[in-house]
């Protein structure tokens, strides 16, 4: 199930996910202190990389949220150095963890200081990696989401795996990856999706109206999950 959230200018888009996270973000602390003796107690948002999310996380930025109780992380990375321009880690410490948010705690994905293979059974192990409670998702032209690449040899586990995290070596684009899986996805409480352009939301259209092999075919389609769509023209 999807809710279209759809907006004629990209700023305008980027105020009201930002807004629209915020709100959902103290909505899951509340719940958590209500829940909770812990004055401890935090919420975790996961973000996606690339160029269309900048804008948004600059906005979110300056949000006047609790951020020293909210958990930064993110939904997928590509397995490189954080000093590498493709990393998402770099991405998210230079436009969100800025302003307000730099009082919020950032759990990176990546540490090429070990195997891919050994880091990501490290990542499944540890408990204090809690599923996010908000993420914004992207989403390619291919229809994948995270980094769930239909052309990926791991295809199959990241969409079946109980595990939360995947690595995965897309055919189709650079760098191996450490990515949520579809399971972990599935459970996250409030999705949300960032796209921009007729073409993405076509693809998106489809793989409502058709199951196909892609990953937000797969995500939309599930029993019990809402996505809610943010979309520029």
């Amino acid at each position: 199930m999807i809710e279209l959230h759809t907006f004629d200018d990209p700023r305008a888009q980027s105020d009201a996910l930002a807004k629209a996270v915020g709100d959902a973000l103290t909505a899951s602390l509340a719940a958590r202190g209500a829940a909770s003796a812990d004055a401890a107690y935090h919420a975790t948002l996961a973000v996606s990389g690339g160029t269309s999310p900048r804008p948004f996380l600059e906005t979110l930025s300056g949000e006047p949220l609790d951020w020293a109780h909210i958990d930064v992380t993110l939904v997928d990375d590509r397995w490189v150095p954080e000093t590498d321009a493709a990393s998402n880690a770099r991405l998210v410490r230079e436009t969100l963890l800025q302003n307000a948010a730099s009082a919020a705690y950032f759990w990176p994905l990546v540490d090429t200081s070990d195997s891919l293979e050994t880091h990501i059974a490290d990542l499944n192990g540890d408990a204090q990696r809690r599923l996010p409670d908000v993420a914004v998702l992207g989403m390619g032209e291919d229809g994948h989401t995270a980094s769930i690449f239909a052309d990926a040899p791991e295809w199959d586990v990241a969409i079946t795996t109980a595990d939360r995290f995947v690595s995965v070596h897309p055919a189709s684009a650079p760098h191996a990856r450490v990515s949520l899986s579809m399971s972990a996805l599935k459970h996250i409480g409030q999705l949300y999706l960032l796209i921009a352009g007729q073409k993405k939301l076509d693809v998106l259209n489809a793989a409502l109206a058709a199951p196909q092999k892609n990953a937000i075919s797969t995500l939309v389609n599930a029993q019990g999950v809402k996505l809610d769509v943010y979309w520029c023209a």
